[in-house]
């Protein structure tokens, strides 16, 4: 009895994992649609080097980024990978953050503050990934 409720339990949780996993590649999609939509009007403004017009495109850009980082730590049963992944998510949150944070004055030391935090997250994705090709042989 008590074996049927888990395998049936198993069961539920690996359909609503495969519908969430289907409804995070459509809406992935949408936000890749939504950011090569954005590029056209761009276009024309390829020259100018006034940065107010490339942070909507760029605040679309990171944030397709971090829903693809999320898709794909879905499909990832490695716990490592797993971990890294969500490193690297809070690092593009962080960027994110850092580019749509108004600079004033006040702001200074919370720009600061994000900064060397992105920073220490950005070491610690590059030692992750030094650490795991030294310390894991290549497969043959």
């Amino acid at each position: 009895m008590l074996e049927r409720a888990e395998d049936g339990l198993r069961q539920a949780v690996s359909a609503l994992r495969f519908v969430f996993i289907v409804f995070m590649m459509i809406y992935l999609a949408f936000c890749l649609v939504d950011l090569f939509a954005r590029l056209p009007p761009l276009l024309s403004h390829l020259g100018n080097t006034e940065a107010q017009l490339l942070l909507p495109l760029l605040n679309e850009a990171l944030f397709t980024l971090i829903v693809l980082a999320i898709v794909r730590s879905l499909f990832i049963n490695d716990s490592f990978h797993y971990a890294l992944t969500f490193l690297e998510v809070g690092f593009v949150v962080l960027l994110r953050e850092l580019i749509l944070l108004e600079v004033a004055p006040n702001e200074v030391w919370v720009l600061l503050v994000l900064g060397l935090i992105s920073a220490l997250f950005f070491v610690l994705i590059l030692a992750t990934h030094v650490l795991r090709k030294t310390l894991v042989p290549p497969a043959v």
